[in-house]
Parts: C-alpha cells; sequence; structure tokens
C-alpha cells in the first residue's frame, strides 16, 4: 500500500481549519526547515537594522557637537581635546588623525622627529608635508566609511537571497502535495488547497525577511553616502586651514 504526503493526510476530509501556526506545524520537514533559516534571517536582520539606527544617531549627534567646538575654537590644538572627548564622531576622528600627522611633521621639521606631542604651531610646511596630512585623514575617512559600512551586507544577503530560499520551500512542498496526490489517486480543490497554502508560507516568510532589509539597506546606505560626504567636505576645509597657516610663505 503506497503512503501519502503527511500534507495531504492532514486533509483527507477535504476541510481547511487551519490556522496560520496549524499551517506551519503541519508543513512538511523541508518546509519548517527553510521557516527557521528565513527566521535566523529575519531576526538577525533586525537586531542589525536597530544597532544601526542607534550607531548613527549617535554618529549624528557627536558630529554636531565636534563641529559645534569646531567652529568656536581659534586653534587646532583648542580642538584636540574636544576630538578625544567625541569619540563617536567621525569628524572627530578624521580630525585626529589630520592633527596627529601634522604633529609628526612639524617634530620632522624642527628636527625633533621623536619626543612628546608638539603643536604644529606653523613650522613652514612644503607641499609634499601638506600631502601627507591628506593622505592621512583620507585613510581616516575609509577606515570610518568602513567601520560604518560592516554588517550592511548581511541586509543586502537577506535582501536578495531570502526570497529565493522562500521559493525553494514553496516549490518543495508544491512537490510534497502533488506526490501525494498521486498516491491518494484523486485531486479536487478542498485536497489541493491546504496543501498549497502551507506551502506558500514559505515565499511569505521569504518576503516578509526580504523587504525590510532591502528597505534599510537602501536608507541606511544614504546616509552612509551623506556622512561620507560631510567627512569630504572637512577634509577640504580643514586642508584650506592647514595651508593658509603652516605653508611657507
Amino acid at each position: 500500500m503506497k503512503e501519502t504526503s503527511p500534507i495531504v493526510a492532514m486533509n483527507l476530509g477535504g476541510t481547511f481549519n487551519g490556522s496560520l501556526f496549524d499551517m506551519v506545524v503541519h508543513a512538511g520537514v523541508v518546509v519548517k526547515l527553510v521557516l527557521l533559516v528565513l527566521l535566523i534571517f529575519s531576526v538577525i536582520s533586525w537586531a542589525i537594522i536597530l544597532m544601526k539606527y542607534f550607531n548613527l544617531r549617535k554618529v549624528t549627534r557627536e558630529n554636531g557637537l565636534f563641529l559645534n567646538a569646531y567652529m568656536k575654537s581659534t586653534k587646532l590644538s583648542e580642538i584636540l581635546p574636544e576630538a578625544k572627548r567625541f569619540r563617536g564622531s567621525t569628524l572627530a576622528e578624521v580630525f585626529r588623525a589630520g592633527y596627529t600627522e601634522l604633529g609628526k611633521l612639524a617634530r620632522t621639521v624642527r628636527g625633533n622627529p621623536s619626543g612628546k606631542e608638539v603643536d604644529a604651531s606653523n613650522p613652514g610646511f612644503e607641499i609634499a608635508d601638506i600631502d601627507n596630512v591628506e593622505r592621512a585623514m583620507h585613510r581616516a575617512c575609509g577606515a570610518e566609511t568602513s567601520k560604518m559600512e560592516a554588517t550592511l551586507g548581511f541586509l543586502a544577503t537577506t535582501g536578495s537571497a531570502s526570497p529565493f530560499i522562500g521559493l525553494f520551500g514553496t516549490v518543495w512542498g508544491i512537490m510534497d502535495t502533488f506526490k501525494g496526490i498521486g498516491a491518494r489517486g484523486s485531486a479536487t480543490l478542498a485536497i489541493v488547497a491546504p496543501g498549497i497554502s502551507e506551502a506558500l508560507i514559505a515565499t511569505a516568510a521569504g518576503l516578509a525577511a526580504a523587504i525590510p532589509a532591502v528597505i534599510f539597506y537602501n536608507y541606511y546606505l544614504n546616509r552612509l553616502k551623506n556622512l561620507a560626504l560631510d567627512m569630504d567636505h572637512f577634509v577640504l576645509e580643514l586642508l584650506n586651514i592647514i595651508e593658509r597657516h603652516y605653508m611657507k610663505k
């Protein structure tokens, strides 16, 4: 005697009284595994979304506070303590990188390559020296951008892969359903519909995991582009100040 599919066996009476939970419980093993994978993807994605929200909010707030201190200062040495205070600010990190390189160049120009940190107060830099400062700040920009982009790749992966994972679960569930129909020898809408609906849950779960991931990935990517643009503008402004006050006349 042939075995009938578990999905069909649950609906031999031709009635469909199950809730969403019942459909998940009555789904096949492969469909359940697919739903478990999608649940893990969704949980991790929402954790990244919330973590990135609070992180970017902190960066934006501290960037504003650092810029206020920067605009009120008249010397670069006065800004350094503020830059060290705002550890979450990307602009402060770029400033620290530029000021550190500026201090190294100042010690070299004065013939004191080692020793304590000195204030780079008009030592008379050459163009090549300023290029070193620019490269140091651009390295800091790249490092800060990479740090902020961390974990966003998982959102992109979830957004692109989850629908296909869900589709795989649906196709497998439909195959299971038709296998049961073949074993039963008859096919009516009342028999087919429960199995198909249980299989389609996988596609719905895949879309439920993918849609928020895609939306927030694009949202955070735009915010990161704006923050990167702010860093580039800050580098240009700081370089202008350095060229005006620290270049040889």
